[in-house]
């Protein structure tokens, strides 16, 4: 029997060239061996989520997500706290595209995105749990963290990461220090941070020098505080990280990690909100869990340097 794909795509992402592609879109699919059909997302809350959760219960075995990373995220939320969890697909979309670009995949060019599937390798990647949510790429606290909110979306869509950049040199003077505990599995940091993320991949708000030694697969999270709100240190620090060289930096706590707490200690005046790829998450306190290897992701392995995985490609 062929198998099934279901394309859940968001007619708003990026520059709407999805919508362009899509009939050469499902051609390609067809051409890997599955019946192809497409859903479009509605501006009902979770809608991505819902159908790619209805689809995975009705037995598809590949769900394709096309748009932003925002889209991305509610595919996995919406399958992986399944027993039985589809291959995911992802056709780029949006801003940053932080997912594809870790996994090799064409970012700005639908149709050659798609074609990724017909190479029929997959890679499996760890998914990040953070409460009751789940996030794929990065998961990040403090002022640095909430330029994401504040980048209007046509914006965006008009000049890219270009915004963010611009948006983030003109926080760093507000930037205030948030007092936490964070505990993870070889440690604690009680102090103060200016921001700290959880990343997944390589692949970091279109860097990929900021955390150089990601695996995609060993069940680890790279823990990453910035200690220090200071602008002269906060500026040393990026250009470090720009060369990848910040990891000893004495205002960085770097460390590899399955779980992680994140405990708002003190005088916090307002509270730290989770960003989640790239949306709002909820607040902290937060309990992080590294769910290893969770969902077989389409890659363009054969691109991919072997350092990355601990696992071989599964063969689809």
């Amino acid at each position: 029997m062929k198998k099934r794909a279901r394309i859940i795509y968001n007619p708003t992402s990026g520059r709407e060239a999805i919508r362009r592609d899509l009939v050469d879109i499902l051609n390609v699919y067809e051409l890997a061996g599955y019946e192809t059909s497409v859903f479009a997302t509605t501006p009902e809350e979770n809608s991505a989520q819902n159908e790619a959760r209805r689809a995975a219960l009705d037995g598809f075995e590949l769900i394709v997500a096309a748009g932003g990373d925002g889209t991305i995220n509610e595919v996995v939320n919406g399958i992986a706290d399944l027993d039985e969890r589809p291959v995911m697909a992802v056709i780029p979309a949006g801003t940053t595209n932080d997912y594809a670009r870790a996994l090799h995949i064409p970012r700005d060019n639908p149709l050659e995105a798609a074609k990724v599937i017909l190479q029929k390798k997959a890679a499996r990647m760890d998914i990040g749990q953070a409460n009751d949510k789940y996030f794929m790429n990065i998961a990040a606290g403090g002022s640095l963290s909430e330029l994401t909110y504040s980048v209007p979306s046509k914006l965006k869509s008009m000049y890219g990461y270009l915004a963010y950049v611009v948006k983030g040199a003109e926080m760093l003077p507000q930037i205030r220090p948030m007092n936490l505990r964070i505990e993870y599995d070889d440690g604690v940091y009680d102090g103060p941070s200016s921001l700290f993320f959880l990343a997944l991949t390589n692949s970091v708000g279109g860097f990929e020098q900021i955390v150089p030694d990601a695996k995609l697969d060993d069940g680890k999270f790279t823990l990453l505080v910035l200690k220090t709100s200071k602008l002269n240190e906060l500026m040393a620090i990026m250009t470090e990280a720009l060369k990848g060289k910040h990891m000893d930096d004495p205002n960085i706590l770097y460390v590899k990690s399955n779980e992680v707490k994140i405990i708002p200690e003190g005088d916090n005046k307002n509270p730290i909100m989770i960003n989640l790829d790239g949306e709002y998450g909820g607040d902290a306190p937060v309990d992080f869990v590294n769910h290893h290897a969770h969902i077989a992701m389409v890659a363009n392995v054969d691109d991919m340097t072997d350092n990355q995985f601990t696992l071989p490609s599964v063969d689809l």
